[in-house]
């Protein structure tokens, strides 16, 4: 199957980071990287205008990764309370789904987005949960879920 090489002008979840040369299916690249002027096509001007920006784009890694650690901590002091219905033998009439935590988290100030939050199957019982939020490449927090009768 034929790829297309290109050079990633922003890092870009499970593919690579700014200034590496990937490989991808040319669908990916016309419709999904190339659009979003997430990359470019491998060229010795790309790579110049990646020189030039290189600076930049360091310093705002290290600003998203310090900005992801202060999220990261007031995740972990938090403690989420999920009122729902439940039948007597504490299952839930319905499930609590990333979405659900994302908003509780984002109506306690905190803001994350649902994609961040990495529940394996939803949740359908009463409990405490662990939830994995992932907010950086190297920065995970665990939210703790409470989920209770309404």
């Amino acid at each position: 199957m034929a790829s297309t090489k290109l050079i990633l002008l922003e890092d870009v979840e499970n593919l690579g980071l700014a200034g590496d040369e990937v490989s991808v299916a040319p669908g990916y690249a016309r419709n999904y990287l190339l659009p979003k002027n997430l990359a470019a096509k491998a060229s010795p001007g790309t790579l110049r205008q990646l020189a030039a920006r290189k600076e930049k784009i360091e310093e705002q890694r290290k600003l998203e990764m310090e900005k992801s650690k202060v999220i990261a901590a007031s995740i972990e002091k938090a403690e989420i309370t999920i009122q729902m219905q439940a039948s007597e033998d504490d299952q839930l009439f319905g499930s609590v789904t990333d979405r659900v935590i994302a908003d509780k988290l984002i109506e306690m100030g905190i803001e994350v987005d649902h994609n961040q939050i990495k529940l394996e199957n939803h949740i359908k019982e009463l409990g405490m949960f662990d939830v994995p939020v992932k907010l950086h490449g190297n920065v995970t927090a665990t939210a703790k879920v409470w989920v209770v009768r309404a």
